[in-house]
């Protein structure tokens, strides 16, 4: 059984706040030099959630993650989510996705748990056993948009939600934002740390769904737009929103943001948002554990939720930085999965 532990999350807030609100929280559409004194601070804070590798640690303590998609159409995004995850550091990373498209992902790669169950008509009660093992969900990465399986997983977060021996940090990306538009009271107000990751057009969608505000999809969107969606959705949600910089906001006292700006390229190909989210998935997970073993008196500056955010940005855009620099317009996810061993090492291991 593994549960976070967040007995210091207010002081984490108003340590978070008091430092984004010294260096002008405005410096993200301006100042460069604050901006890169807030990054420098983060990737201090990425670096201390990365637990040591020790010969006394057993299968299993740096991560175990829940990938919940795939579809007949989509068996790649689940894949590079998964695999991902294993690459950044995680020890066990399972894939439920429906019986057709299991046998796809098992053939992709033997390291992954692949659970052929997400269309049967006892979904839930299948995956119930396994959420106690689970430190965090990663949801939607190839999900697709059947009404039957949407509503499965609708009701595997309402679990969760409702019993809280399973609260479950959560990441949410491509279809689970899809689910999200369609029925925000799905994630809102969400008692663990619930991290969803739009690209342009998906954060216009709920902004019309959740803010009934008409804001045409960008690549550099009003931060404050990106703040309220956060603060609409509830004090445990972070958005990041993909884009030239990465935009990171806090549900929280009234959703502060950060922005991530190094790193990456004008590449732009299928997969790297699944990319991202594995990664995510791992340093959420990483994030709480610190959490939960740190004295009281030992808080980070930011949020837990928030350092993740920011760690799996930096990686992604590293990652895709690097391998742009090889492959030029030839780029693709795969060739990213390889870049992320040198780039880890040279981000959070230095």
């Amino acid at each position: 059984m593994f549960t976070f532990v967040r007995p210091v999350i207010g002081k984490v807030v108003t340590r978070y706040t008091k430092y984004v609100r010294e260096l002008a929280t405005s410096s993200i559409m301006g100042c460069e030099e604050e901006l890169s004194q807030l990054e420098d601070k983060l990737l201090k804070e990425s670096r201390a959630i990365v637990p040591l590798l020790r010969h006394d640690m057993y299968k299993g303590q740096a991560g175990r993650i829940g990938i919940i998609g795939g579809s007949l159409d989509y068996t790649g995004a689940p894949y590079f989510s998964a695999i991902s995850a294993l690459k950044v550091g995680c020890d066990l990373s399972h894939v439920f996705c429906p019986q057709d498209a299991a046998a796809v992902i098992k053939a992709y790669s033997p390291e992954l748990i692949v659970h052929p169950i997400l269309d049967t008509v006892n979904a839930l009660d299948l995956v119930k056993p396994w959420l106690p093992r689970l430190h965090v969900l990663v949801i939607g990465p190839g999900l697709g948009r059947d009404p039957r399986i949407l509503e499965t997983v609708g009701s595997i977060i309402k679990f969760c939600r409702d019993h809280p021996d399973n609260w479950k940090p959560l990441v949410i990306d491509a279809d689970g934002l899809f689910m999200i538009t369609e029925k925000p009271d799905i994630i809102r107000n969400y008692p663990m740390d619930a991290i969803l990751t739009p690209n342009a057009i998906e954060f216009s969608r709920l902004a019309k769904s959740i803010l009934n505000k008409s804001w045409a999809a960008t690549p550099n969107p009003d931060p404050d737009n990106v703040r309220a969606l956060a603060v609409a959705l509830g004090t445990n949600i972070i958005i990041v929103h993909k884009g030239a910089s990465d935009i990171i906001a806090s549900g929280s006292d009234n959703g502060a943001v950060v922005k991530c700006a190094t790193g990456g390229s004008c590449r732009r190909c299928g997969g790297q948002g699944d990319l991202l989210s594995g990664s995510l998935g791992v340093f959420c997970c990483w994030a709480g554990l610190k959490a939960a073993r740190d004295p009281p008196e030992s808080v980070p500056s930011f949020p837990p939720a928030v350092i993740a955010a920011y760690a799996g940005c930096r990686l992604t855009r590293e990652c895709n930085q690097r391998a742009v620099a090889k492959a030029g317009r030839s780029t693709l996810t795969t060739d990213m999965l390889e870049e992320i061993h040198a780039a880890f090492e040279a981000l959070f291991e230095n």
